[in-house]
């Protein structure tokens, strides 16, 4: 009984123990060198590590090829180094990552603009210090000095309530992640809804929008969001879990007593 009752809390405390020390990460002589400079030369690396780019692990070689690695070699035309990529590039070069927006994009009146003054991503969303995409993007400043604001907002109004409800979505998987429940899958969802719902602008098309939008809206609602799916049968499967196991607990302890 004692050997059982040691075996029950040997696996309860795996149970229970923090997760192992993730892996030190390589270091990049990139953001490195870059870092260690000043003015012009190091503000790349600066604005990079404040990005949505440095929090998903996107490094400076995405863009401008290279071997992050090998600070001998990291510029080397042989191990991919491109430089500052050409307007006309752009798009290409995100798209390697960004693959709906960039196809929504180049059918879009941007898109057949690209080499003829027209803007390319970083226009909107920068270059180095990428930010999280947000319908708050869509504003005066980014979209007036090319051409004027009426059909951008009326884009943004489409496109309105299905970012809120995005949001809610984002803050109910928070709080679901700091109860200690796993959330990749609904993050991963929320990841591929969230790219379905800001490709749309790309498009430049206000009746797409609207009706791709109007579509989007009425899966959410009819599933009450991603919130739900999966964490139910995770939450469940961890309180009945832990119910079990603290009643053996009690029995044990009790048998043992008596």
């Amino acid at each position: 009984m004692k050997q059982l009752l040691f075996a029950f809390l040997l696996v309860l405390s795996l149970l229970s123990a923090p997760p192992a020390t993730a892996a030190v990460r390589p270091v990049d002589v990139c953001v490195t060198c870059h870092g260690a400079l000043s003015a012009r030369l190091g503000m790349p690396a600066k604005l990079w590590k404040a990005s949505i780019h440095a929090e998903h692990g996107v490094s400076c070689n995405a863009c401008h090829g290279g071997d992050p690695m090998d600070g001998a070699n990291s510029m080397s035309p042989a191990r991919g180094f491109r430089g500052v990529p050409i307007a006309t590039e752009i798009p290409t070069i995100c798209g390697g990552c960004h693959m709906g927006i960039a196809k929504y994009n180049a059918a879009s009146p941007h898109g057949k603009a690209l080499g003829r003054g027209g803007p390319t991503c970083v226009t909107c969303h920068g270059s180095h210090g990428v930010v999280k995409a947000t319908i708050d993007q869509i504003n005066r400043k980014n979209c007036t000095p090319c051409h004027g604001f009426e059909s951008a907002w009326e884009i943004r109004n489409a496109m309105l309530k299905t970012d809120g409800m995005l949001k809610a979505i984002e803050d109910r998987i928070i709080e679901l992640k700091n109860q200690g429940i796993l959330t990749d899958t609904l993050e991963k969802r929320l990841f591929a809804l969230r790219n379905q719902s800001h490709s749309l602008f790309h498009t430049l098309n206000i009746d797409l929008i609207r009706q791709e939008s109007a579509h989007l809206q009425a899966e959410l609602e009819k599933n009450n969001g991603i919130g739900n799916t999966g964490t139910g049968l995770s939450i469940g499967a961890l309180a009945v879990g832990w119910a079990l196991l603290a009643a053996l607990l009690f029995y044990l302890i009790k048998k043992n007593i008596d």
